[in-house]
């Protein structure tokens, strides 16, 4: 059994550490106070200290998460339809679902992939989407035309390297352009081509899953052990095709790791360690 200890030095030192720690908990919490994460005072420090000390299961911190997307095995959020980004990439061959297609086909933001880079094929692949443009974030006075196309899921743009697109997490379960899937639509396969207007490659609007037999194209073979397309067979999502691998990212704070070792133990883990969380 792990147990995750928080020293606090004075309350708004702690505040200022440990916001994002105090907003996923005060829901567990079952107090009422007026303080936000910014101005928490020493006296709801008082009041919900001994509550916190009697959580017993840190597990509860997951589910406390006031997320009203669907959380799917591995934390990964997997939703039928939402809001979208997109963009458009070349190189499409070597997919990550591990094998390739000759339709419009795109690759995923990793928290709706549901894989990481290297881990195989995640529960997104070979699903099919209906994606629609309402806007260039670049261009907001750009009225169009706008297109729908409908895109089978091959690949994964990972959260490293691709924050701006592909940075949703747990926590924060949308990107810098409030959308809570990106699609990086591929050039190779033509998607790109019919999906974009002259002159302005990157777009929102939304998402919605569809069956496979509104696709137009047909799947390459395997390119390696693992390869998985089944999500094209299986029922829209919260429903299971290709079954996600490992752990969803889970939240972006990139000072945490300087605060305390065992914070940071936890912040990283989808799955929080089981124990005693005491203030």
């Amino acid at each position: 059994m792990q147990t995750v200890t928080l020293r606090m030095v004075h309350a708004a030192h702690w505040i200022q550490e440990y916001s994002f720690l105090f907003t996923i908990l005060k829901p567990i919490l079952n107090v009422t106070v007026n303080d936000t994460p910014t101005s928490l005072s020493r006296r709801t420090v008082k009041k919900i200290r001994p509550k916190i000390h009697h959580i017993k299961d840190v597990d509860n911190i997951a589910s406390a998460l006031t997320v009203n997307e669907k959380r799917a095995t591995g934390g990964y959020i997997q939703n039928s339809s939402g809001s979208a980004s997109f963009t458009h990439y070349s190189g499409c061959g070597s997919p990550a679902c591990g094998k390739s297609a000759s339709g419009f086909t795109a690759a995923v933001s990793q928290l709706a992939f549901g894989s990481a880079p290297g881990s195989g094929a995640g529960d997104a692949c070979g699903r099919c989407f209906a994606v629609t443009a309402n806007q260039d974030p670049y261009s907001p006075s750009y009225a169009g035309p706008f297109k729908t196309i409908v895109v089978k899921v091959t690949d994964l743009c990972p959260l490293q390297g691709n924050q701006e697109w592909c940075g949703q997490r747990q926590s924060n379960p949308t990107n810098q352009h409030g959308a809570s899937v990106h699609f990086d639509i591929c050039e190779d396969t033509g998607g790109a081509n019919a999906f974009f207007p002259s002159g302005h490659g990157a777009l929102t609007g939304t998402f919605t899953e569809v069956s496979c037999s509104q696709w137009s194209g047909s799947d390459g073979g395997a390119l390696w052990n693992g390869a998985c397309l089944s999500g094209e067979t299986a029922p829209n999502w919260p429903s299971t095709s290709c079954g996600n691998k490992g752990t969803a990212p889970v939240v972006n704070y990139p000072q945490h790791e300087k605060l305390n070792p065992l914070l940071s133990i936890y912040f990283n883990q989808s799955v929080p360690p089981r124990g005693i969380l005491y203030v």
